[in-house]
């Protein structure tokens, strides 16, 4: 069989997989959040905390719970990572310096994980698993809240009431994303990644030293950091590491893990505003992006340039063998349209443009199909934007599965998209002029100037993903980077959410024939057009510098 028909065949497998579980799986994250009833676990959870989960809250309420909890969790991460150091199951690891435990605090709670420190030379058994685990969980859970408030404030009218964010952080946590989690580990233990909580242990001599592996509770991690689209590896290799995912099966499983979740909440979507086809509209638009970015990755990599190419079937440089081509594009697409940032290939080593590629499927703002819950948001803002200037063209007044556009909402969805590519561009200006931070480029030229690019889209992003070649662990990057992720978690939920509370209180516009109908092909095909003109105009010129100038150049 060629590599490029073992690549397709996986491409429809995981297309087939995604559509079986797509109704089930929409539908009941639907119950789960329109259900007036809790589970005994639950109200015990209730009552730990002193929430009262039957009670509604505003906009303002929602944020001030998303991000009580979240500073909450900031410091418990940071904390426990500094003093591990004097932690029973810690296997001999030291405490955590300042500046890299507050990067990784910042990051598992902003749900981005990245990593700039070596998973079994840095973490024991407590931090792996009652620190960042834990974050995986509930940081994904989180994500899927504020798009579930979105979702009602489009559904509901004349309230400004959005749900209550402690019930909705914790069934999506327990009903959710743990059954699944339990499920897609054991079929990882079952393909051959390890679980298990041994120490430090020799594994044989290699020339003249010996080489050390610690063990973990890797599979369950794994499973939950696909699940939750986080990407935080147990290892530094990430998910190239064979204890983190043994073969090409193991391979498509994670792939799907990632990707299951964003999609299915479309279906969500759909139910909750009681008409299933805007659900199907915001599909068709997410993964017509996804396809075609995917075809197009695997395309450049399969790409023939000389002898070696020709031998290895396509750009084999930092791919594993066990993948090939194929998988390590399929994952690579996967990871950077959602913000998973788990890596099972070195996305330095593409060719320039397809690492031009992984980059873009950030900057288009993760959206296709998106992280947990992040994705959906974000694609509704866009398509906010997209009958905005749909009504710009014929003169009417924008409207939205039945709420008008007005200047308020438009305010919000503008402020939501501007603040990302801010974030990204501001810190990467900042890194190149000044005399330090280019040290840590393991490169010069263009592709020198990728590496901290992607590595400030990576963070603002909430991917995690890591070009690779560029030495992040520096008191620079760990707070540059840092506050880049925290801000562009949490700044862009402060205007869903109002935007979200706007929505809730107005009171539904009857459709007329003048109505876009943002259920048909030709909404989603504005839809498609106005995210790449966005993300386009804002980043070309970056990209420009770094990706394509070294593609044009190859």
């Amino acid at each position: 069989m060629s590599p490029v028909l073992a690549g397709v065949l996986q491409l429809l497998a995981l297309v087939v997989a995604l559509g079986l579980a797509y109704r089930p799986l929409g539908d009941y994250m639907a119950g789960v959040y329109s259900s007036k009833k809790h589970l005994r676990v639950e109200k015990w959870i209730y009552k730990a905390i002193g929430a009262n989960p039957n009670t509604e809250m505003r906009w303002p309420a929602y944020l001030r719970g998303v991000l009580a909890f979240s500073a909450v969790s900031v410091l418990f991460l940071y904390l426990l990572q500094r003093l591990q150091g004097s932690l029973p199951g810690s296997l001999g690891f030291v405490s955590i310096d300042p500046d890299q435990a507050f990067n990784t605090a910042a990051s598992f709670v902003a749900n981005t994980n990245w990593q700039s420190y070596y998973g079994e030379q840095a973490m024991g058994h407590v931090v792996q698993t009652g620190g960042l685990a834990v974050q995986n969980f509930v940081s994904a859970a989180v994500g899927i809240a504020v798009a579930v408030a979105l979702v009602r404030g489009f559904a509901r009218s004349r309230t400004g009431e959005l749900g209550n964010f402690w019930s909705d952080l914790v069934r999506g946590t327990l009903r959710i994303l743990l059954p699944i989690s339990v499920i897609g580990a054991v079929l990882l233990v079952a393909c051959g990644a390890i679980q298990n909580f041994s120490g430090i242990h020799e594994v044989g001599q290699f020339m003249g030293g010996s080489q050390q592996w610690n063990g973990g509770a890797v599979a369950s991690q794994e499973a939950i950091k696909e699940l939750g689209t986080n990407g935080g590896g147990y290892f530094n290799a990430n998910a190239s590491h064979p204890f983190e995912n043994p073969n090409g099966l193991s391979n498509l499983l994670e792939i799907f893990l990632i990707l299951v979740i964003p999609f299915a909440l479309t279906r969500t979507f759909g139910r909750m505003v009681g008409s299933l086809k805007q659900g199907y509209a915001i599909l068709a638009t997410m993964g017509f992006i996804w396809l075609g970015f995917t075809a197009l990755m695997m395309w450049t990599e399969f790409a023939h340039h000389g002898p070696a190419f020709d031998i290895a079937g396509g750009a084999m440089e930092g791919k594993e063998t066990r993948f090939g081509i194929g998988g390590s594009s399929i994952f690579a697409v996967a990871t950077t349209l959602t913000s998973t940032g788990a890596v099972n290939s070195f996305h330095s080593s593409f060719t320039g443009f397809g690492g031009g590629i992984t980059m873009l499927g950030m900057q288009l703002g993760e959206i296709a199909p998106g992280g947990t819950g992040s994705g959906l948001y974000g694609m509704l803002i866009m398509a906010i934007i997209a009958v905005f200037i749909a009504g710009l063209m014929v003169g009417r007044t924008p409207e939205y599965l039945g709420k008008k556009i007005g200047t308020r909402e438009i305010k919000f969805a503008a402020c939501y998209i501007l603040i990302t590519p801010a974030l990204v561009l501001c810190f990467t200006a900042a890194a190149m002029a000044l005399p330090t931070p280019p040290h840590s480029m393991t490169n010069t030229g263009a592709h020198g100037f990728s590496e901290i690019l992607y590595a400030y889209t990576s963070g603002a992003n909430n991917n995690g993903s890591a070009f690779a070649g560029l030495n992040a662990d520096t008191q620079w990057f760990n707070t540059t980077i840092g506050l880049a992720m925290l801000l562009g978690r949490f700044l862009p939920m402060v205007f869903v959410l109002a935007l979200a509370g706007s929505l809730a209180e107005q009171k539904p516009v009857p459709a007329t024939v003048g109505t876009l109908g943002t259920h048909k092909p030709l909404f989603s095909g504005l839809l498609v057009g106005t995210i790449l003109i966005i993300a386009g105009l804002t980043y070309f010129p970056a990209l420009a510098l770094g990706p394509l100038a070294e593609g044009l150049a190859s």
